[in-house]
This record gives C-alpha cells, sequence and structure tokens, in this order.
C-alpha cells in the first residue's frame, strides 16, 4: 500500500483525547469497554492500520488479525464488539453518523466551509502553495492544483484540469477539463442531502506512464487510496469512483462507469459504455465488451459479455438463439 500524510492534504482539526471521543459519539453508544487512554489523531481502514487512530468495523466484516495496539474499534455488530482481541472498542448504532461527527473534529476536508488554501497564478492557473510540482511538468492555462498535490516528472496536464488531493508519478498525461480527487459519492440513503455527506479523507494515487482522457473524473478514497495503476489508459468521459484500485496496464474506453470499491487486477481491458457494480473483484487479464454491466465477481482470464456480464461465449451462443 503506498503511504502518504492525510494532514498534507486534509488538514488536523483537532485531537480527541478517549474522554472527549465518548463524550462526542455519546448518543450513539450502546456499548463500551476502554482499557487505555490515548489521544486519537487519525482514521484507519482495515487495510492499513494507523497508529493512535480510530478503526470503523461495519457488520459481517472479515476482522483483520493485525496488532491493535492505541487502536479505538467502533461497530454496529456485536459479534465484532465482543472479540477479545479489542481491548478499546464501542458498540454503536447508526455508524456513518460516528464517522461523520469524529472525521469532522479530527480534519478539515475541501466538503468543510472551514477549508482553506492558497494560490500562486501560474501560467493563468492556480497552484496552491502548499503542492509540489517537478519543474520539468508542464501545466496548460486555467488548471486548479490543490493543497497537497504532488505531481512528478515529465507529466502534461492540459487546460482546465482540476486536481486536489492526489499523487501523480511521473510522464502521466491528463487531458483537458478532468477532475482528479473530487469528492466521493459518499452518503447514507436515509440521511440524504449535501449537509450530511459522508467525510471523504483519502487521495488518489496515479501510477507512472499513465494517460487520463478528456473530461473524467476520479474520485478520492473515503479513508485510503483511489488507485490508478502504471501504464493505464483511460479515455474520455470515463468515472472512476472513491477506493477503486486499477492494476497496471488497464485500457479503459470511453463512458465506462466503475463504481465504489471496485478492485481490479493488472491488463484490464474495458470495451466502451460498460459500467461495474460496486465492491466487487475483477482478476487479472480480465476482457469486458462494450455495453457490459459487470455485477459480480471475475476470475482471472475473464471474457465477458452482456447484461448481467456472463462468458463472452455464452452470449454469443444466447445472441444467435435470439436471432432464430
Amino acid at each position: 500500500m503506498y503511504s502518504y500524510e492525510r494532514k498534507k492534504f486534509h488538514p488536523q482539526n483537532s485531537i480527541l483525547n478517549i474522554d472527549e471521543l465518548l463524550d462526542l459519539t455519546s448518543k450513539f453508544i450502546i456499548k463500551r469497554e476502554v482499557i487505555d487512554k490515548f489521544e486519537v489523531l487519525d482514521i484507519s481502514s482495515k487495510d492499513r492500520l494507523r497508529l493512535n487512530s480510530v478503526l470503523f468495523l461495519k457488520k459481517r466484516t472479515k476482522i483483520p488479525s493485525n496488532s491493535f495496539k492505541n487502536i479505538f474499534i467502533i461497530t454496529d455488530d456485536i459479534l465484532i464488539f465482543e472479540n477479545n482481541n479489542f481491548k478499546n472498542k464501542l458498540l454503536v448504532n447508526h455508524l456513518d453518523s460516528v464517522y461523520s461527527l469524529i472525521a469532522n473534529k479530527l480534519f478539515i476536508h475541501d466538503d468543510n466551509i472551514l477549508y482553506k488554501d492558497e494560490f500562486d497564478l501560474k501560467n493563468n492557473s492556480l497552484i496552491s502553495k502548499y503542492s509540489s510540482i517537478d519543474s520539468s511538468t508542464k501545466v496548460h492555462p486555467n488548471c486548479i492544483i490543490g493543497r497537497g498535490v504532488e505531481i512528478g516528472k515529465n507529466c502534461i496536464i492540459k487546460n482546465n484540469v482540476v486536481i486536489k488531493n492526489a499523487i501523480i508519478l511521473e510522464n502521466v498525461t491528463i487531458c483537458e477539463n478532468t477532475t482528479i480527487g473530487s469528492t466521493g459519492f459518499g452518503f447514507n440513503i436515509n440521511n440524504l442531502g449535501s449537509s450530511n455527506l459522508i467525510p471523504q479523507l483519502g487521495i488518489v494515487h496515479i501510477g507512472k506512464n499513465v494517460h487520463i482522457g478528456a473530461n473524467c473524473t476520479v474520485d478520492r478514497a473515503k479513508i485510503d487510496l483511489t488507485i490508478i495503476g502504471d501504464n493505464s489508459m483511460i479515455d474520455n468521459l470515463v468515472h472512476v469512483a472513491h477506493n477503486v484500485e486499477i492494476g497496471k496496464n488497464a485500457c479503459i474506453a470511453a463512458q465506462c462507469g466503475i463504481s465504489g470499491s471496485v478492485k481490479i487486477g493488472n491488463n484490464f481491458i474495458s470495451g466502451g459504455q460498460s459500467g461495474y457494480a460496486g465492491h466487487i473483484t475483477i482478476g487479472n487479464n480480465v476482457i469486458v465488451a462494450a455495453k457490459s454491466g459487470v455485477t459480480k465477481n471475475l476470475k482471472h482470464n475473464s471474457k465477458v459479455a452482456g447484461f448481467p456480464a456472463i462468458n463472452i461465449y455464452d452470449w454469443k451462443k444466447n445472441i444467435i438463439k435470439m436471432r432464430k
């Protein structure tokens, strides 16, 4: 997993001691067990544990086997709460609301009215004073490069591109009107409205030698990383949602939409106008035909087509039968 410092992108708002955390979330607490008292500085995911942090575990989440020293567990699952590996824990209702309370208390993100940035005007583009862009990289006019952004060597950022909450390695081209690091579509369906948006505290990581076409959007992750692997080619009008991980050497044609938390292996090929349901896993060397709808996991070396997407040879047989 790539590393980054969250505070470079989302400034620290405050630090919570355990008593303050309990007070903040008191109306949602069902049970609690607190052995250690420590300051809470950050939020962890189950794939990436951070010291002095809170880890939120939803119902039926597979429990990681990592060490939980100075990790405070918050869950809505009684079975997770009763796990003896966890010494500091809360059982709560409305887990999303508890996450939002704590995230907004710890960090100032760009969906918070308190968020600030400072810019220099260069080549008619606004470049954050808190960003880092290699001198060999070309930023065309009318771009906005936000707080914490890192862009490596020999990149080309074309007109009207917005980049925030992102780390971009070398030899990357991003075409006109694309937005990188925008807010992920995170909310509770029972609590709609802009003011109830679930805070998105992650970033986007773009590997080496990647090409991203015009009018694309790549959302930052909720807690960790949205990832686009080395040598990937993304056509125009493609949407990559929060927490998506795309492996190396992907080729994604125009108008594809990849829903949140999809994990995609290496050497992936997607035909145009294909759609991907959230939280699925796609193996290595997978080919998806144009206009397909992928709703389930795909094994390595799969070739699929149709909606719902099935083995491409079975799909062709079905088409022939329908035409008879």
